[in-house]
């Protein structure tokens, strides 16, 4: 059967060994084997970034990104504490909504969809309000692909004695992340740049954060999870074959390279892409030095995304769509999962092909 490669920012196209992963045979999650595949899974998420074990834990959860961003922002910022969330995006804007949600004292620091993070702004609100105790802000904002510059915000935080929460469920495994002394903790996924399926997500979380956390949910209570996962458990029912998945993508993970190796694919393939949209006359949103390795937003090329969405498809080929009225001016790209320069070169066929059709 004929899949089609999804190009969408997750779920992902499944490597063959992944895929196969999920066939293994039914397992009870109160049995030693699966707290083996558990113990597996969080050592390997630890390693992705080198991380201390005695400093830091990773909490697997059953849920999408948002579920672990959710239980990130919900268990860590205790009822005595303000929270400063930056906005530029989509997923900036749900972090302050979780937050209004949990009754967290919460306030913004806005910005356009297109603009970048203005450190300078930080700074200052960071001088102005001495009770900002938590900051939350998004690394990889798929939004328009712009790749926020967490290693300035978590310097902003560190002289003003802040902890940073960030979002990294569209980086985590394919951007640097500097886990400086002001990151509290990170939330991601399975189904992203590390390759998993979806159903799997988790929080990398400083141990000592865990002991002042907050308990505002039974299901996402994330100190909660950890001290069962500690003691080689779980406190609800976890999604097994999704745990089969990630298990195996972080081994596919590692032997292929690693951090390093799967930042400067993801780079090649984006570079390729945008090389030949340009010869299209297609233009990125934002300059690749502001730009994830992982997803780029373009300008439609003279078409409508539907148009160019349909004829794509039908040609195998899974794009997405801008959000809100941006949905009117750009499509977006990600090189993420089993993706191969070939497959690019494919696609920038297949554009160019409707491209060609509507300028006739």
């Amino acid at each position: 059967m004929n899949r089609p490669l999804l190009l969408n920012p997750g779920p992902v196209t499944l490597s063959a060994r992944v895929r196969e992963s999920l066939l293994l045979p039914d397992l009870c999650h109160r049995e030693p084997e699966f707290f083996d595949l558990q113990d597996e899974i969080r050592e390997r998420l630890l390693s992705v970034y080198d991380l201390d074990p005695e400093v830091w834990a990773a909490v697997l959860l059953t849920g999408s990104g948002t579920a672990a961003v959710e239980a990130m922002i919900s268990s860590l910022v205790p009822d005595t504490c303000r929270l400063l969330v930056i906005e530029n995006g989509v997923y900036g804007e749900r972090i302050t909504r979780i937050a209004q949600i949990h009754r967290i004292a919460v306030e913004t620091l806005a910005h356009d969809w297109l603009d970048e993070i203005d450190l300078q702004r930080l700074q200052q609100r960071l001088q102005q309000q001495p009770a900002i105790t938590h900051v939350a802000a998004v690394h990889h904002e798929t939004t328009t692909g712009r790749l926020n510059n967490l290693a300035a915000i978590a310097e902003l935080c560190a002289q003003y004695d802040v902890s940073l929460l960030a979002d990294t469920v569209s980086s985590f495994g394919a951007e640097y992340i500097d886990f400086a002394p002001a990151i509290g903790a990170v939330a991601a996924t399975a189904n992203k740049c590390l390759h998993g399926v979806p159903g799997a997500a988790f929080v990398i979380v400083r141990r000592a954060l865990l002991n002042h956390a907050a308990s505002r949910t039974l299901y996402l209570d994330l100190a909660g999870w950890c001290r069962e996962q500690d003691k080689r458990s779980t406190p609800f029912t976890p999604s097994v074959q999704a745990c089969f998945g990630l298990r195996e993508a972080l081994r596919e993970f590692a032997d292929e390279g690693g951090l390093q190796q799967r930042h400067q694919y993801y780079s090649s393939l984006a570079a390729q892409l945008a090389e030949g949209l340009a010869a299209l006359g297609i233009e990125p949103l934002i300059a690749s030095a502001q730009s994830s390795v992982v997803l780029r937003a373009y300008h439609l090329p003279g078409i409508g995304y539907d148009r160019l969405h349909d004829g794509l498809k039908s040609q195998g080929f899974i794009i997405y769509a801008g959000q809100g009225a941006l949905s009117r001016q750009l499509f977006r790209v990600s090189t993420m999962g089993a993706v191969q320069a070939q497959d690019i070169t494919r696609l920038l066929a297949a554009t160019a092909d409707l491209v060609v059709d509507v300028r006739a």
